[in-house]
Protein backbone atom coordinates (compact mmCIF):
# COMPACT_ATOMS: atom_id res chain seq x y z
CA UNK A 1 0.00 0.00 0.00
CA UNK A 2 1.55 3.47 -1.03
CA UNK A 3 1.54 6.07 2.14
CA UNK A 4 0.58 8.71 0.25
CA UNK A 5 2.14 11.55 2.74
CA UNK A 6 5.39 10.89 1.16
CA UNK A 7 5.92 13.51 -1.24
CA UNK A 8 8.99 14.06 -3.77
CA UNK A 9 10.53 15.91 -6.01
CA UNK A 10 12.01 13.59 -8.22
CA UNK A 11 10.93 15.27 -11.56
CA UNK A 12 11.83 18.65 -10.60
CA UNK A 13 15.32 17.95 -9.32
CA UNK A 14 15.85 16.08 -12.93
CA UNK A 15 15.08 19.04 -15.06
CA UNK A 16 17.24 21.02 -12.29
CA UNK A 17 19.94 18.83 -13.25
CA UNK A 18 20.56 19.21 -16.82
CA UNK A 19 17.38 17.41 -17.47
CA UNK A 20 18.48 14.03 -16.30
CA UNK A 21 16.67 11.25 -17.94
CA UNK A 22 14.63 8.19 -16.03
CA UNK A 23 17.11 5.90 -17.01
CA UNK A 24 19.79 7.96 -16.21
CA UNK A 25 18.40 8.55 -12.88
CA UNK A 26 17.90 4.65 -12.63
CA UNK A 27 21.06 4.03 -13.64
CA UNK A 28 22.80 6.03 -10.81
CA UNK A 29 20.76 4.88 -8.02
CA UNK A 30 20.56 1.11 -9.50
CA UNK A 31 17.20 0.49 -10.27
CA UNK A 32 14.66 0.34 -13.34
CA UNK A 33 13.31 3.04 -14.92
CA UNK A 34 9.82 1.93 -14.38
CA UNK A 35 10.71 2.37 -10.73
CA UNK A 36 11.32 6.10 -11.27
CA UNK A 37 8.63 6.69 -13.22
CA UNK A 38 6.23 4.64 -10.35
CA UNK A 39 7.96 7.18 -7.78
CA UNK A 40 7.45 10.45 -10.01
CA UNK A 41 4.01 8.83 -9.94
CA UNK A 42 3.73 9.01 -6.62
CA UNK A 43 2.37 5.04 -6.98
CA UNK A 44 5.74 3.91 -4.74
CA UNK A 45 7.69 4.87 -1.57
CA UNK A 46 11.22 4.12 -2.10
CA UNK A 47 13.13 1.50 0.32
CA UNK A 48 15.34 3.80 2.48
CA UNK A 49 18.18 2.64 0.74
CA UNK A 50 17.03 3.74 -2.75
CA UNK A 51 16.02 6.78 -1.11
CA UNK A 52 19.57 7.86 -0.19
CA UNK A 53 20.66 6.18 -3.12
CA UNK A 54 18.50 8.84 -5.53
CA UNK A 55 19.60 11.66 -2.99
CA UNK A 56 23.28 11.04 -3.50
CA UNK A 57 22.99 10.80 -7.48
CA UNK A 58 21.20 14.62 -7.72
CA UNK A 59 23.87 15.70 -4.71
CA UNK A 60 21.64 16.62 -2.49
CA UNK A 61 20.03 15.83 1.29
CA UNK A 62 17.26 13.15 1.23
CA UNK A 63 14.91 15.74 2.83
CA UNK A 64 15.47 17.86 -0.74
CA UNK A 65 14.45 14.93 -2.32
CA UNK A 66 11.70 13.14 -0.45
CA UNK A 67 8.81 14.73 2.37
CA UNK A 68 6.49 13.55 4.85
CA UNK A 69 3.69 15.41 5.12
CA UNK A 70 1.62 14.97 8.49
Amino acid sequence: MVNARIKNGIRRLRFDHDEMTQEELASRAGCTRQTIIALEQGKYVPSIELAFKIARAFGVTLEEVFQYEE
